[in-house]
């Protein structure tokens, strides 16, 4: 595989998990700041532009590491464990926005909880989003191991 679109894909993964992070330590604490009836206000007007804008950059990260397995698969049969690993962690970071997200993100437009009902939400929230940062390291860290391991073999 080629090492610079090697270094590309590493790179925009990398990209997303910062995305994740910088929504971890910015939006979150400020939604947490804001009086419930802002914070819907704000949600209403942001949230479709947040959910675009996350749902692009995590579908395309996923399917790096399923894309080189695919190669890895044909090409590489002896690095393909670093790659289903990355997989694995991928499957595992996406399945929260099937679980827990996409509900309650719904419930977010909707208005449906109460200040104090918001207040434990979001912190929940919370939880399951930096739960799902770790996973995204995880699956990131077998990634450059993937791609370490293809570099090693070819030269």
């Amino acid at each position: 595989m080629n090492q610079i679109l090697g270094f590309f894909l590493i790179a925009f993964f990398a990209v997303f998990l910062g995305s994740q992070i910088t929504e971890g330590f910015l939006l979150v604490p400020y939604w947490k700041t804001l009086p419930a009836s802002d914070f819907y206000n704000y949600y209403i007007q942001f949230g479709p532009i947040i959910n675009q804008f996350y749902t692009f950059l995590t579908l395309f990260a996923a399917l790096i590491p399923l894309s080189t397995s695919i190669y890895c698969f044909f090409r590489r049969p002896d690095v393909l464990k670093y790659s289903l690993i990355s997989i694995f962690w991928a499957l595992v970071f996406i399945a929260p926005f099937y679980i827990y997200f996409k509900g309650i993100n719904q419930k977010f437009y909707d208005a449906a909880f109460n200040v104090e009902q918001l207040k434990s939400e979001l912190k929940i929230w919370s939880y399951w989003h930096w739960g799902r940062v770790i996973t995204e390291v995880f699956s990131l860290t077998f990634l450059i191991l993937t791609f370490n391991s293809l570099i090693k073999k070819t030269q």
